[in-house]
């Protein structure tokens, strides 16, 4: 994304080129900028060939997923919907992951019947569901059992999952007794154990003390596991101020890892293939003088684009087109819903803007679409896919009727 005579351009087309054609507020996602970030993860990590296991919840756009899986890449799924959406999008079963802490009976049915790759369990009463059903089909399950090694990711709260206060994976004690419980049953094969101890990580240390934690669980663990699942979490750059995740040294430990343990890895990224692939492009409304600050009210809200309002999150905001002139004043860029929340970000010194100008917030391919809702009863924005010169309509914008 670059500017081109002034204009904000994606590959080879200008944001104001598609929003008078397709209307605002409108997500667009980049090929050539998910094509590279495939290409780089694979490439950091080809020395042991891992199975990389899209997180479909980061974007269930299943038109990105089919682009995603025509690189190899399986899914990581943790609910029914997102299971059926990795298959719609023609991912074979066999590389499919299917983790959550809540996973009902009907789910388990499902991913049984379909004999998916992996059931990561995450309770000693899942792992028992699991043995009750596939006894009741007569069927071996292939299961994993996700481990709490009690690592902080150095991440916001909000969004770590490895310490041992979290909902997430179960401790070393529970951890042996599902490992005993699996070896005395004909319907459960054990095949993987399985870490994910948060989101956006950008330091590899915690990554370190996570497989320092999964080495000295497998040696104090008489059972030889075929599969280890590293999770996902690597974080990408929203800012500059953000530093950039050593992927060489998080390379370098799980290699010495694996000198150590004869396992298959598998990871299962979504914000670091999908996240900085996607732009929001919203329409100014109205500007309101509020004394010490303007409010920039946008066509677009916090049903759209959640991360702002749930996590406090940073999204870059950019002009569509640019110019010299600088606003005298604090700018505060909000949404149209009845909720204080519903603000994107304050920026001092932002390019003069006028009313029914387009601004760009960047970075919001992951957890954007995907976290929004109907709030409002407001329909959910239209996705685009940007090939070179090319606009491809990868969900149609919903209308009124639809939900109403």
């Amino acid at each position: 994304m670059k500017y081109i005579n002034k204009r904000l351009t994606v590959e080879k087309v200008n944001f104001q080129r598609i929003a008078k054609k397709f209307g605002t507020p409108f997500y667009c996602y980049s090929y050539s900028k998910l094509k590279e970030n495939i290409n780089k993860f694979k490439k950091n990590f080809k020395s042991f060939s891992p199975l990389i296991c899209f997180a479909v919840k980061s974007n269930t756009n299943v038109n990105l997923i089919r682009e995603i899986k025509k690189f190899g890449f399986g899914a990581d799924v943790v609910s029914l919907g997102e299971l059926m959406i990795a298959l719609k999008s023609g991912i074979k079963p066999n590389k499919i992951v299917f983790s959550g802490v809540g996973k009902t009976s009907s789910e388990l049915n499902f991913a049984i019947n379909k004999q998916i790759l992996l059931i990561n369990a995450e309770s000693l009463s899942e792992i028992m569901e699991i043995n009750r059903l596939a006894k009741l089909r007569n069927k071996k399950v292939r299961v994993g059992v996700r481990l709490n090694p009690n690592t902080d990711a150095k991440t916001l709260n909000q969004i770590s999952t490895g310490k041992k206060e979290n909902k997430f994976g179960v401790n070393k004690d529970t951890f042996h007794k599902i490992v005993d419980f699996c070896k005395n049953s004909k319907n459960i094969d054990l095949k993987c154990l399985s870490v994910h101890i948060g989101s956006q990580i950008l330091d590899h240390k915690p990554y370190g003390k996570m497989l320092e934690a999964v080495s000295h669980i497998l040696d104090k663990t008489n059972h030889q596991f075929e599969f280890i699942d590293l999770g996902g979490g690597m974080g990408i750059n929203y800012s500059n101020k953000d530093k950039t995740l050593n992927y060489k040294k998080y390379n370098t430990a799980i290699n010495n890892f694996l000198k150590k343990h004869n396992v298959k890895i598998i990871f299962e990224p979504g914000r670091s293939i999908i996240g900085n692939t996607g732009m929001l492009i919203s329409r100014v409304i109205y500007i309101k003088d509020s004394g010490r600050k303007k409010f920039i009210i946008l066509d677009a809200a916090m049903n759209d684009l959640m991360r702002p309002a749930l996590y406090g999150a940073f999204h870059r905001t950019l002009p569509v087109i640019k110019s010299n002139k600088i606003s005298n004043k604090p700018y505060e860029f909000v949404g149209p819903i009845c909720e204080s929340t519903d603000k994107f970000i304050t920026l001092k010194k932002f390019q003069k803007l006028e009313e029914k100008d387009l601004i760009a917030i960047c970075d919001v391919g992951a957890y954007g679409m995907s976290l929004s809702s109907n709030y409002n009863l407001r329909p959910k924005p239209i996705e685009l896919l940007i090939k070179g010169s090319k606009i491809n309509v990868i969900r149609k914008r919903q209308k009124h009727t639809e939900i109403i």
